[in-house]
């Protein structure tokens, strides 16, 4: 038995389980099989809540009758919440609130969409590509006047390109590529795989051929071009170690020729059987992996510089080493840990779905979303209440900076309506108020722009809002969902004070229970032991002599620490079976009669694990069961005590509100 806590789990799956009581009811439709006080559950809802915490069960009468008991239980604790108000309280509201908003937001996204995003990702991470691109910067709130410029600019070089001139040679060309590190590499990006890119750039990557020269991409960086210069089967993940001497990559001669010595015969100590770890803890110039014997972290293409990268999955055979491998830090030995194939689909879908949710895919899955919001609800801003809000921003300085509120629309405009969503009409002055108490983005946006930024972003926030109303409608399995956060919440918080945090804060109530029920805190028989465990025979006829002549053996003990501290140690206590290894032997030699006192009367078995140690087991008592103290077993008392009141509390309930069962709804579910 085990003392419950307070730790709160939403899905319920130990809460939620099981019906109850043979009586026979009338229902309104043989799809209810269960009526607690009038609130009826559907014969889909439990089969869901049945299948859902017992998916490795049969449905057979059995485990149906079984599990019905416990969902009434459940069920009834929840209706008492709901009796005394629980589910009223702001603090309820606002839990419940919390966890709905973070449910719901998978389902205001497009999923199909989702689900193609997340299947183009897996087929990319399985493939890597490497790419040179050329950058013209631009911002993206830049005005069109310089976005022009830009594109003009991006167009130009890409035609340069066109025409002939090298790639590498245009990129780091006098107006050329506005990519800082095109000094060092020319544009050549390296190999890279999904999502270690911006989505866009990405896409133009994948979707270009080995060869060819991209159409232009706008990034948040501003404008691209890419020249694919090739693709390969991905390679996975590795994991190595190195011993690196450190080497600046301007480094005279004559140092990089003390540093390739140094390494060289590092390499010729491990070929002559020397221990990595020991050589990479006393040579490695890695400050961060020498002491950990060189471990680095897992990494996949594009996480290392290409030469240690490139080593690193050449390697094939865990043990193997490579190198001196020269990079920009110095020269590396490395010696492979171990290699991890490509996930499957079914392996990384999850993980993969997570990454497209925090990626810029996920803007693409809300868009679509939002467009179909939008056909589904026929909302529509109206061009003439856009217009006269545009008219009104326009005419106003620094609009929407602080103390710059939206002001001036024609009061005739106000009650107009701006757009509807499901026949729920939104006024101009509806957004007037909104936009105003909003923080709004792009402050340096013209007027016109910015008002026209916001009509739309309050036109998608009142279809998320009424789309949100409509989830449980719509969803059946966030309507469960969202029942078994409503019911977990009141079901957790009422049981804690009734049983959980009561069992604790009783004391009287915990003494009583214990004393009534001493017969289930026992101890079972006990020895108490002294062992001492003596580094050989000699030191063990030592300690048989000391305890016959005056019984101190901690004199001894001391005699002999200074010179041979392990020669002997002492250990004693009280111990039940099970609970000391040399405590059970005794057990076992005194069941077996093996272990009897001798002419002094004393108890000791002599045992060893083999080699010279010697373990001597002193049995200074037998104990016989006797009741355990409420402070030697408090918390098997506290547990056992919760499920006193758990099950008083139970009866009372039953009695309190009437439930009935539909059971041949219920039984039906054994032929499925």
């Amino acid at each position: 038995m085990t003392m419950k806590t307070s730790t709160f789990f939403p899905r319920l799956a130990g809460l939620v389980t099981a019906l109850t009581l043979v009586t026979t009811a009338v229902f309104a439709q043989n799809t209810d099989v269960l009526d607690i006080a009038g609130e009826r559950v559907s014969l889909a809802d439990f089969e869901h809540v049945f299948g859902k915490n017992n998916r490795d069960s049969v449905y057979t009468v059995e485990a149906l009758d079984e599990y019905m008991q416990l969902f009434i239980n459940f069920k009834l604790k929840v209706r008492e919440a709901e009796a005394l108000g629980m589910d009223t309280a702001e603090a309820f509201k606002k839990e419940l609130a919390g966890y709905r908003t973070q449910l719901a937001r998978p389902y205001l996204v497009d999923t199909e969409l989702l689900d193609a995003l997340v299947a183009e990702a897996f087929e990319r991470k399985n493939q890597e590509v490497r790419a040179s691109h050329i950058l013209v910067s631009v911002d993206a709130k830049a005005s069109p006047a310089d976005t022009l410029k830009a594109w003009n600019r991006i167009q130009g070089l890409r035609s340069r390109v066109a025409a002939g001139e090298d790639f590498e040679t245009v990129a780091r060309s006098k107006g050329g590529s506005e990519d800082p590190s095109v000094a060092s590499n020319g544009g050549d990006l390296g190999w890279f795989t999904a999502f270690q890119m911006v989505y866009p750039f990405e896409c133009a990557a994948f979707n270009t051929e080995v060869g060819d020269v991209s159409e232009v991409v706008r990034t948040r960086f501003g404008y691209h071009i890419l020249k694919v210069d090739g693709k390969r089967k991905a390679h996975g993940e590795v994991q190595v170690a190195h011993i690196m001497v450190r080497m600046p990559s301007d480094a005279p001669q004559d140092q990089v020729a003390n540093a390739e010595g140094r390494i060289q015969e590092v390499l010729r100590l491990l070929r002559s059987g020397e221990d990595f770890d020991a050589l990479a803890l006393k040579y490695s110039e890695d400050p961060s992996t020498a002491a950990k014997g060189g471990l680095l972290p897992w990494f996949g293409t594009g996480k290392m510089v290409e030469p240690f990268e490139e080593a690193a999955f050449g390697l094939e055979e865990v043990g193997d080493l490579a190198g001196p491998v020269r990079t920009n830090y110095g020269f590396h030995i490395l010696k492979l840990i171990d290699k991890k194939e490509l996930p499957s689909f079914e392996d990384s879908q999850r993980e993969l779905t997570k990454k497209v949710r925090r990626d810029s895919r996920a803007e693409i899955t809300k868009t679509s979303f939002l467009r179909g919001l939008q056909a589904e609800y026929g909302a529509k801003v109206s061009p003439r209440r856009r217009d006269a809000l545009v008219r009104a921003g326009a005419n106003l300085d620094s609009l929407f900076h602080a103390g710059h509120p939206l002001t001036g629309v024609k009061s005739s405009e106000l009650s107009r309506t701006l757009f509807s969503v499901a026949g729920q009409d939104h006024t101009v002055g509806d957004f007037v108020d909104w936009v105003n108490a909003s923080r709004v983005r792009n402050l340096d946006l013209p007027s016109a722009d910015k008002v026209k930024q916001e009509i739309d972003r309050y036109l998608e926030t009142m279809l998320l809002a009424h789309e949100d109303t409509q989830l449980e409608r719509k969803h059946n399995d966030f309507r469960l969902l969202m029942e078994e956060y409503h019911d977990g919440i009141l079901l957790f918080e009422l049981t804690d004070q009734n049983v959980w945090s009561r069992a604790v804060k009783d004391t009287a109530g915990l003494v009583a229970y214990h004393e009534a029920h001493l017969e289930d805190f026992m101890w079972g028989d006990r020895l108490d032991v002294a062992i001492y465990t003596c580094e050989d025979a000699d030191i063990a006829k030592k300690v048989r002599k000391a305890l016959r002549k005056s019984g101190d053996v901690e004199t001894l003990r001391r005699e002999l620490i200074s010179e041979r501290p392990l020669a002997l140690r002492a250990e004693t206590g009280l111990f039940s079976q099970g609970e000391n290894e040399w405590a059970d032997r005794a057990f076992a030699a005194l069941a077996d009669g093996s272990l009897v006192a001798d002419k002094k009367g004393m108890l000791m078995l002599e045992t060893s694990e083999g080699g010279s140690q010697v373990i001597l087991v002193e049995v200074k008592a037998q104990l016989t069961p006797t009741p355990k103290a409420l402070d030697e077993c408090r918390g098997q008392a506290i547990a056992a005590y919760q499920d006193h009141l758990e099950q008083a509390w139970i009866e009372e309930l039953r009695m309190k509100y009437p439930h009935d069962i539909n059971r041949e709804a219920l039984y039906s579910l054994v032929r499925k």
